[in-house]
């Protein structure tokens, strides 16, 4: 790989991590491309090199980061059995320590309201991506019947009680949506 390309690709890479701290920050509408590229340190001349449009940009900043995510949820999964491993993905994603640092965390809770309400491009790439985490918690599952159903559900639990934990954090209840989720995902887990 030449200099110049290379040079294009962390550039492109920067412009990502700087959209998904506003996306988890702000929001889709409160950010601007402006605001993207400062905070890659980049001009915004430079920003139609990497992407076509505002729209683009986050559409594929909604597919990165929840999938460096979603992956490094997976790629630390502990244990032995699938129980355990999918219990170690739950226990990350359902922390403190994940609800009360977003930044390198899930983008879906701020995402996921507003990019239902823009529309596309932002809802193909929210489907591509859970589409990809059910079929990736599903085969950490458990061979049988459901178990994608039970994929989808814990996703669903998963995301919820975060989205909840985090809009009311330091308060007990953010505290109980956490430990209730992963009560239940277990008690789930358990009828295998």
């Amino acid at each position: 790989m030449n200099q110049k390309t290379e040079q294009k690709l962390k550039s492109r890479e920067a412009i990502l991590a700087s959209a998904a701290a506003l996306l988890r920050e702000r929001g889709i509408r409160a950010s601007s491309v402006s605001d993207v590229m400062k905070g890659a340190g980049l001009t915004v001349g430079g920003f139609y090199n990497h992407f076509d449009s505002k729209e683009d940009l986050f559409a594929a900043t909604i597919r990165s980061s929840a999938s460096i995510m979603w992956h490094k949820l997976l790629a630390t999964a502990k244990g032995e059995s699938p129980r355990e491993r999918v219990m170690s993905v739950l226990g990350r994603y359902l922390s403190r320590t994940h609800r009360d640092n977003a930044e390198p965390g899930c983008l879906l809770p701020n995402t996921v309201p507003e990019a239902s309400r823009e529309g596309e491009p932002y809802l193909s790439a929210l489907e591509g991506e859970l589409a990809g985490f059910v079929k990736s918690l599903s085969e950490l599952l458990s061979e049988g019947s459901g178990r994608r159903e039970k994929a989808v559900g814990l996703i669903a639990l998963m995301y919820g009680a975060l989205s909840l934990a985090r809009a009311v954090r330091g308060t007990p209840l953010s505290d109980e949506f956490l430990l209730a989720a992963k009560k239940l995902a277990e008690r789930s887990l358990a009828e295998d």
